[in-house]
């Protein structure tokens, strides 16, 4: 549908770590940069040593290897705002692993935006009901245009049309949101014109720029000089989560100057992703937020809920509830055999590396540092490697013809309270090397023979 030039950045990060920045929407097998070239490593023995790319707990697998040639290719198509929603910075943690011996290397993947959705408003028309004694300078808030995209290629300005009473004012909310608002320009004359429609349009930043637009329609009345206004302008709010549903998370109040049906309040949600929807509810006459679905720190630790107070006539007043997620210890550690020998054989020296087993905990802080231990009565130990790897090796010598298998328990446990486990079982066949002479029965056999 539109065409772009891309390029790929590679740096290194103050931590030692590569970094590519690239823009979203490659496509699949596209070639992100030399991993191999990179890292200095020699790109003949990527395969004989195993070379993958280790996604880090994600879930989706967004890039690969070629082992051929060392180069990071996309593996699928990445849609940044699938990914990271509004966040200014949209950050994957990749690992290249080796083995042979094993050797990890972090490195980042910074998905760029491109300009690949237009603004939309969330609804169609905008509807006004407009005292015709409204003065001039008077101020009305429009419902502000959404932009998955960010940055630049996000809304950056608003234009009407030409009309004979309003002009557009374009604002910046305290979280760096534009959003307009009508002025009236000239006296509305309920007997002259008993309704006004224009179009409103919503630009975003990008080359070339994208553009929605929406109807306003005021309807013209013969009095309401007064929009509500909220109590805070922000909410912070704190929220565990694993918060009960139906939790009250807080009560917005907004009031409004103006008596009768011109100063009772009603509460919304401006644009909200229908995922935020789903978990929060928010009572248009109280104004009391509910918690109606699961909240995952791992997934988001910070959510925004933009909402407005509207009085009968559609003045507005907004405000902002922003809850910072608190992490608790609601996952368990996960172990993964990265590679494990079926088969060892018996005159394996002590301390050979029969398998490589990683650990990984979505939680944060302590609820994710993970600690790892095998049974006391096998000649195997875990000895730790690189960040949370771990490598099984034997403690001593092994004899097929003692013990011929081995079930190995894995345990790993994290420091949460209480504290979260997980078990993994593996099974090691010990093979046989010749290492035992025939043995017969008797000494010295006795036979008679008959002449």
């Amino acid at each position: 549908m539109f065409g772009f030039l891309f390029f790929v950045l590679m740096a290194r990060t103050a931590y030692g770590d590569v970094s590519y920045s690239f823009p979203e929407e490659m496509k699949r097998g596209s070639v992100i940069g030399n991993i191999a070239k990179d890292f200095g490593l020699d790109v003949k023995s990527l395969s004989s040593r195993d070379a993958r790319i280790d996604n880090e707990g994600n879930r989706k697998r967004y890039c690969d290897i070629n082992t051929n040639t060392g180069e990071l290719i996309v593996a699928e198509k990445i849609d940044r705002e699938e990914i990271c929603g509004k966040k200014a910075s949209c950050v994957i943690k990749q690992e290249l692993v080796l083995e042979n011996p094993l050797e990890l290397h972090r490195f980042i993947l910074n998905i760029q935006d491109i300009n690949d959705n237009l603004p939309q408003f969330k609804l169609n028309i905008i509807k006004f009901e407009i005292s015709e004694s409204a003065d001039k300078g008077s101020r009305y808030l429009l419902d502000e245009a959404h932009d998955a995209d960010i940055g630049v290629n996000s809304v950056q300005s608003y234009t009407i049309e030409n009309n004979e009473h309003f002009l557009l004012s374009v604002l910046t909310g305290v979280n760096g949101v534009k959003y307009g608002e009508l002025v009236i320009d000239k006296e509305l004359d309920r007997e002259k014109e008993n309704e006004v429609a224009f179009i409103l349009t919503a630009v975003d930043g990008g080359t070339p720029p994208r553009s929605g637009t929406v109807v306003i329609h005021v309807t013209v009345l013969d009095a309401n000089d007064n929009a509500p206004v909220f109590s805070q302008a922000v909410y912070k709010i704190s929220l565990p989560e694993n918060s009960p549903l139906d939790t009250v998370v807080v009560t917005v109040s907004a009031t409004d100057a103006d008596e009768g049906q011109n100063g009772e309040v009603t509460y919304e949600f401006s644009h909200l992703s229908e995922s935020l929807l789903e978990i929060f509810d928010l009572d248009a006459v109280s104004g009391k937020l509910k918690l109606t679905g699961i909240i995952d720190y791992e997934e988001e630790s910070t959510i925004e809920l933009p909402i407005q107070a509207k009085d009968s006539q559609g003045l507005a007043g907004r405000c902002i509830v922003l809850i910072d997620v608190i992490d608790v210890n609601d996952n368990a550690p996960t172990i993964m055999t990265k590679s494990v020998k079926i088969s060892v054989p018996e005159n394996a020296l002590p301390g050979t590396e029969v398998g490589i087993i990683n650990v990984q905990d979505r939680d944060s802080d302590n609820n994710g540092q993970v600690r790892c231990s095998i049974q006391q009565n096998v000649p195997f130990k875990l000895v730790p490697s690189i960040k949370n790897y771990y490598s099984l090796v034997t403690t001593g010598e092994l004899d097929r013809e003692m013990l011929s298998d081995y079930n190995i328990t894995i345990t790993a446990t994290d420091d949460g309270s209480p504290p979260l486990s997980s078990t993994k079982n593996i099974h090691l066949t010990v093979a046989d090397v010749n290492d035992n002479p025939p043995v017969f029965q008797e000494q010295s056999y006795r036979a008679h023979v008959r002449k």
